[in-house]
């Protein structure tokens, strides 16, 4: 895909996202928006895998430990050819395999269940690690937010994965400055945040995150020697201005009157 036909997907699946949310009525919209080119930037070029065949042995894997931002895995995944496009407004929904947080029993092609901030971190360290015992050239990569670096276990699962050189890790961080009570600065102050993964001896990319030039050059450009992390500088809620920035939006979920004038929003852009 080239670039203008990678933004429109992403622009698709943000109205996805939108209708989503709207129709659960509970949900988490700032997150799932930011992290929209992300996700089509690893399934629709960096992830070796398989819709049809979802447990293919020799597949990359991704975990997204920050589970709460779904929405946008979902939508993805829908486009990618995991399940019908029409399923997508059952989130949340009783019996429905779309459930509010990631579930590996529920829908063919989730990697780890997440959920509790921090925990999907070192799932992927360890699916990492016992790729790299048996030798095999399979990729883990792992979505982790910003504010769930609040949590004493990421910081154990990043030092973990640096003394065992886990060249075939990837973390990507969704730097959107924002968490559930306030921006990361007021809360819990992360910067020098680069510094602070260099000390742990692992190789950092810097990129936009709405950038696919950007993300994709990230991706491509992972260290042989040691585990990667992308630090993605995002927009929480990026393409609705009402909701762009407002960390009120991280655990809010626009009415329907909210999401049509969203979806004229995206559309108009």
């Amino acid at each position: 895909m080239n670039t203008e036909e990678l933004q429109d997907l992403a622009r698709n699946i943000r109205k996805s996202i939108i209708n989503m949310l709207a129709e659960a009525g509970t949900g988490h919209t700032a997150g799932s928006l930011d992290i929209v080119e992300i996700m089509v930037s690893l399934y629709f070029h960096a992830l070796k895998h398989d819709p049809e065949n979802p447990d293919w042995p020799d597949r990359d894997r991704l975990v997204l430990s920050a589970g709460h931002i779904n929405p946008a895995l979902y939508a993805t995944m829908s486009e990618a050819g995991y399940f019908p496009k029409e399923e997508l407004l059952t989130l949340r929904k009783i019996n429905s395999r779309l459930q509010g947080h990631p579930h590996n029993h529920s829908l063919p092609g989730i990697e780890a269940s997440s959920g509790p901030l921090g925990q999907g971190s070192s799932v992927a360290v360890g699916m990492a690690l016992a790729d790299k015992m048996d030798n095999k050239p399979n990729h883990t990569y792992c979505i982790v937010s910003d504010g769930e670096h609040d949590e004493g276990q990421i910081w154990e699962a990043i030092m973990f994965a640096a003394k065992n050189k886990l060249n075939n890790l990837t973390f990507i961080v969704d730097r959107n400055h924002i968490q559930i009570d306030g921006t990361t600065e007021e809360i819990m102050p992360l910067e020098p945040f680069a510094k602070k993964y260099e000390a742990f001896n692992w190789h950092i990319i810097e990129v936009d995150g709405h950038n696919f030039t950007e993300i994709i050059s990230a991706l491509d450009k992972k260290s042989t020697e040691k585990p990667t992390v992308i630090l993605a500088k995002t927009i929480a809620g990026k393409g609705i201005p009402a909701i762009e920035n407002n960390w009120q939006w991280h655990g809010k979920t626009p009415t329907k009157d909210e999401a049509i004038e969203a979806i004229k929003q995206l559309e108009a852009r």
